[in-house]
């Protein structure tokens, strides 16, 4: 039976990848990537050498329709990302869903577990984890500032992904809004650049994250996970 592997990758130490994972990148018949260069890196180092083809949000409906063939064919197929695990808040949710409308149960779709950036950030943070709730990015503009709002009033523990052209003014919001809504010591994790050499864990309210990062503008780089404490 065809299948569709959705292969978690590592988000930033290469290391962080399983066996099974390994495996079955070289076994499929070709690899979907976000971006061909980027999982280039990750193949080279395993000596994995399977032909790959690009598949991201701007993709046209010629490459769907050109992935659905080769399962139609009876090919087995990797879908990967950039980092860490495909599907979420990532283009591919959308591949899945083509595959199982068109398909159905006539093509296997396997996940193969491995690194999320929310899982790890969320585990280091000491915060209740048996309910949370996961935003995915922040929008920019249209609905950000009541997102912060309903963050503000969340029981549960929330977590969500932000830019380092924007992680400052995401942390005046909370600030802002946790100050209204909830104890003034309620907390946040700020993690970034994680399995990476420059990875930290910022834990304190909103505010002293905003002092931590004024005296170290040069940590403002890379991915941000954010973590609020529920009230």
């Amino acid at each position: 039976m065809p299948a569709l592997y959705i292969i978690a990758t590592p988000i930033g130490n290469l290391e962080d990848i399983t066996l099974r994972a390994i495996r079955v990148l070289k076994e499929v018949d070709l690899i979907l990537c976000e971006d061909t260069r980027v999982t280039k890196r990750l193949l080279d180092k395993y000596e994995i050498s399977k032909p790959t083809m690009s598949y991201h949000a701007q993709s046209k409906l010629s490459k769907s329709d050109k992935i659905l063939s080769l399962l139609e064919e009876g090919k087995s197929l990797a879908l990967v990302s950039d980092a860490g695990t495909p599907t979420i808040s990532d283009p591919g949710c959308l591949l899945v869903a083509q595959v199982r409308e068109k398909f159905g149960d006539m093509v296997e779709i396997i996940p193969i577990p491995g690194p999320s950036a929310v899982l790890s950030a969320l585990s280091v943070s000491g915060f209740p984890s048996s309910e949370f709730l996961f935003l995915g990015f922040l929008p920019h503009k249209k609905g950000r500032e009541t997102l912060f709002k309903e963050i503000a009033v969340s029981k549960r523990t929330v977590v969500f992904y932000e830019s380092p052209h924007r992680i400052e003014k995401a942390l005046e919001s909370l600030k802002m809004h946790l100050a209204t809504e909830s104890p003034s010591n309620r907390r946040i994790l700020v993690s970034r650049e994680i399995t990476k050499i420059h990875e930290e864990h910022f834990i304190g309210t909103p505010n002293e994250a905003i002092l931590h990062y004024e005296a170290n503008p040069d940590r403002i780089r890379g991915e941000f996970v954010v973590v609020v404490e529920g009230v």
